[in-house]
């Protein structure tokens, strides 16, 4: 029971959903408030300080690039972490699998099955029961 979770869970499509959905999510929310917090406010002091720093206005609309400089940054962040923590340490041990240099789970060979089908054969002789 255990060897078949075991597996369902080392499955790639469950392991990015999870990947993607916890750790993206409540890594972002911590991203965004250190980007929010130091980031965004670096962008403005570079571009000139001020109110309206960060910002540039044509015909009375104001476009806040720093806002979208921040979430540039949140972003490649939040993938980078998600990439080197998660994703890549798994790759490598997928890789590992298949090079045979760490094992599998592992399944009981047709000897071993015969074996252990022999022995209760001889146990049941010898306690008298008919029923294996």
């Amino acid at each position: 029971m255990l060897k078949g979770f075991k597996d369902f869970l080392l499955r790639g499509n469950v392991v990015d959903l999870a990947v993607a959905v916890v750790i993206g999510a409540a890594f972002t929310a911590v991203v965004t408030a250190f980007t929010t917090a130091f980031l965004k406010p670096l962008i403005q002091l570079v571009s000139g300080g001020g109110e309206l720093a960060g910002t540039f206005v044509v015909n009375d609309v104001s476009f806040d690039y720093a806002s979208f400089i921040n979430q540039v940054i949140t972003f490649v962040i939040t993938a980078a972490v998600v990439y080197f923590l998660v994703v890549y340490p798994l790759k490598a041990i997928q890789d590992r699998r298949r090079r045979g240099e760490e094992a599998g789970p592992a399944e009981p060979t047709d000897v071993e099955l015969l074996t252990e089908i022999r022995d209760l054969l001889k146990e049941n002789r010898t306690t008298g029961r008919d029923q294996v």
